[in-house]
C-alpha cells in the first residue's frame, strides 16, 4: 500500500505517497540474498576437487577462476593444502604475461588510467587481469575502495577480469595472496596483469617485488605536500606518467615532465640497463595511453633480450621464499605455548625498565630452543 508522510496536506493525493518495490534477488552488492533465494538448510556449495580447479582455470572458466582465487586467498588452514596443490599444478602454465605495477599519489587517477589502458588493450585482442590491492576496513576487514565499481566499462568486457584483494590491514598477507592470484590469472590465459596499489608507502615495495615494470602516476601542479609519497617511490619506478595532462593542465604537465626528467638524470635506474623517464598523458581523453604502453612493450622486449627480466623473476621467487619463511617463523614463535606463557612477564619487565630488550629477546628465543631439545626426534 502507498505510504503517505505525516506532513502531506489533508487533500493531498497519491502523488505524495511513496511505495516500496520488491528488491533485486541475489547478492549482487555483496549483501546476503533474500531468505527465499538462499539454499535449503544443510545444503552447501559443492566442493571442487583439485582436478576441477585446475581444469577450470586452464579452460578459462571465469566462475572456477573466481573460486580458485577465493581458495588461494582463504586464511583457513583446511584450504591451504588444496590451494598449494592447485598452484603446483598450475605453475607450468604461468610466466607468459607482462606484469605491470601501478601506483600513484591520491587523486592521480589510477583506476581511471587502468580502465583506459585496459580498454585499449582489450580492443587490441589482449586479455587483461586487474588485481587491485585495496585498503580494508579495520572493523570488517572488507575491501572499501571497490575498484570493480569504479571500472564499470572494463568490468563488462569478456576479456578482462578485475579482482580487488582486501589487505585485511596486513600487507604481508596480501603479498602472498596477490602473488598467488597473479599466478592463477596467468594460468587462465591473461597476458597482461595490472596490479594497482593502495598508494601508501610499504605497499609500493611489496608490489615492486612481484612485477616486471613499475609505473608511478603523478599529477601536474601539485606541491610536495601532496606528492610527498613520490620521494621514496620514484626510485622504484621504471617510468613516471604525469596524468590529467589535458586542458589548462597541459602546460603544467609539460613543465613537470621536464623537471622530473632533470631529477631522474641523477638517480640510479630501478632496472639495470633501462633509463627511467617521465611522460605525460590523460586517462580522460586517452592521449598518451598508447604511447605509455609502447614504452612498456619496449621495456619488455629489451629486458627479455638482455636476460634482465628472467633474472628479476628468479630473484623475486627467491625473495618470496625467504619472506614466507620469515612470516611463518614469526607466526610459529608467537603461537608457541612456552612463548605465550612467558611473554606477558617479559613485556612487563621491559616496560618497567627491569630487563634490557636484548636480554628479553634472548630469554624468549631460549624457550623455543629448549622446547626443541626436549622434543624427541621423530626421525629415530
Amino acid at each position: 500500500m502507498p505510504d503517505k508522510p505525516e506532513w502531506v496536506p489533508p487533500d493531498g493525493g497519491d502523488a505524495f505517497a511513496s511505495q516500496v518495490l520488491r528488491g533485486v534477488v541475489g547478492g549482487h552488492d555483496g549483501m546476503a540474498a533474500p531468505t527465499e533465494a538462499k539454499p535449503a538448510a544443510g545444503v552447501r556449495r559443492r566442493q571442487l576437487s583439485v582436478d576441477q580447479y585446475v581444469e577450470g582455470v586452464l579452460s578459462g572458466d571465469r566462475t572456477i577462476l573466481g573460486r580458485t582465487i577465493t581458495l588461494v586467498e582463504s586464511n583457513a588452514q583446511a584450504h591451504l593444502e588444496t590451494a598449494q596443490e592447485v598452484l603446483r599444478r598450475l605453475l607450468p602454465h604461468t610466466g607468459k604475461s607482462i606484469r605491470v605495477g601501478i601506483t600513484g599519489v591520491p587523486g592521480a587517477g589510477k583506476s581511471t588510467f587502468i580502465e583506459a589502458l585496459g580498454m585499449m588493450l582489450v580492443k587490441r585482442g589482449q586479455r587483461v587481469a586487474v588485481l587491485a590491492v585495496d585498503p580494508s576496513s579495520s572493523v570488517t576487514r572488507g575491501s572499501i575502495l571497490g575498484d570493480k565499481t569504479r571500472m564499470e566499462q572494463l568490468a563488462r568486457e569478456q576479456n578482462a577480469f578485475i579482482r580487488p584483494s582486501p589487505t585485511g590491514g596486513m600487507l604481508g598477507g596480501v603479498a602472498r595472496k596477490s602473488r598467488e592470484t597473479l599466478l592463477v590469472c596467468e594460468a587462465a590465459g591473461f597476458d597482461v596483469l595490472l596490479i594497482e596499489t593502495v598508494g601508501t608507502g610499504q605497499s609500493e615495495i611489496t608490489v615492486r617485488s612481484m612485477v616486471d615494470f613499475f609505473l608511478l602516476l603523478l599529477i601536474p601542479g601539485a606541491g610536495d605536500e601532496l606528492q610527498g609519497i613520490k620521494k621514496g617511490v620514484i626510485e622504484l619506478a621504471d617510468a613516471l606518467l604525469i596524468n590529467k595532462a589535458d586542458g589548462d593542465n597541459k602546460s603544467r604537465a609539460l613543465g613537470a615532465r621536464a623537471e622530473y626528467n632533470r631529477a631522474l638524470h641523477y638517480l640510479s635506474p630501478a632496472t639495470h640497463g633501462w633509463k627511467t623517464r617521465a611522460h605525460i598523458g590523460s586517462a580522460l581523453t586517452g592521449e598518451g595511453i598508447a604511447e605509455m604502453w609502447a614504452v612498456i612493450e619496449d621495456f619488455r622486449r629489451r629486458m627479455t633480450e638482455s636476460g634482465v627480466l628472467e633474472t628479476r623473476r628468479r630473484q623475486q621467487s627467491r625473495d618470496w621464499l625467504h619472506t614466507l619463511v620469515e612470516e611463518q617463523l614469526r607466526h610459529y614463535f608467537y603461537e608457541h605455548p612456552a612463548v605465550r606463557e612467558r611473554l606477558p612477564q617479559i613485556e612487563a619487565a621491559v616496560m618497567d625498565g627491569d630487563l634490557p630488550v636484548t636480554s628479553a629477546a634472548r630469554d624468549l628465543l631460549s624457550k623455543i630452543v629448549q622446547s626443541t631439545k626436549d622434543t624427541p626426534d621423530s626421525s629415530h
